[in-house]
């Protein structure tokens, strides 16, 4: 039977896409005594393991709003579900190099964006969960088919670097912000009613007002 193992080699943005992608450099090698793998239907939970790395004042205030005071880490602090990927592995003898594509998103209703958005600098630390299924031949050549262990993962640091790069490529200077829609005719109706050309002024305007009442 296979012994499939997985490691995790590099990561980099997949250029001319329509959304943001992140491609995984993924080696797959068979330790198993097949002479051949004829396919192999992979997928992958990947993890934020968020206690494989420190964080700095400044981003531990970012990260309140995930994780609650700092004080409180020791219970609140644990791996993110990020996202889940498959990727169909071709045909190969020993090992192989393939790209796993993984979709990044920068809404901030999503934990990992504010994950990863409260971060500064260094890496964030990955963690890929493997599943799926082998199709290879047996020694008389029939068609087998086997499982992938639920033991199988790999670690990968992605430096932040990567990720923010994607980001800015796509929302140069820009952030999204999800509203709900009764919240959101409330302000389209305060931007019309103050014939106000943008929505950055709309919020400048509201905030300053705040400010002003605050201060009062």
């Amino acid at each position: 039977m296979p012994d499939l193992n997985f490691k995790v080699e590099g990561a980099q943005a997949v250029p001319f896409g329509a959304s943001p992608l992140l491609a995984f450099n993924l080696r797959v090698a068979n330790a198993g005594p097949e002479p051949a793998i004829h396919t192999v239907v992979l997928r992958a939970q990947i993890q934020i393991d968020v206690t494989r790395r420190h964080y700095t004042p400044e981003e531990q205030a970012k990260l309140q709003d995930l994780f609650g005071e700092p004080d409180r880490w020791a219970k609140t602090l644990r791996s993110l579900l990020w996202t889940h990927a498959t990727v169909v592995v071709p045909s190969f003898a020993k090992e192989t190099v393939v790209e796993m594509q993984v979709p990044c998103t920068f809404d901030f209703n999503v934990a990992a964006t504010k994950y990863f958005h409260g971060l500064s600098s260094g890496d964030l630390p990955l963690n890929f969960l493997f599943s799926g299924t082998v199709f290879y031949a047996d020694d008389q050549e029939h068609l087998q088919v086997a499982p992938i262990s639920w033991e199988k993962e790999a670690k990968f640091k992605l430096p932040l670097k990567t990720w923010k790069d994607l980001i800015d490529q796509y929302y140069p200077n820009s952030a999204w912000l999800y509203l709900r829609r009764d919240v959101f005719d409330k302000l389209y109706q305060y931007k019309v009613r103050h014939g106000i050309p943008t929505w950055e002024q709309v919020i400048e305007r509201v905030l300053a007002a705040t400010e002003e009442t605050v201060q009062l």
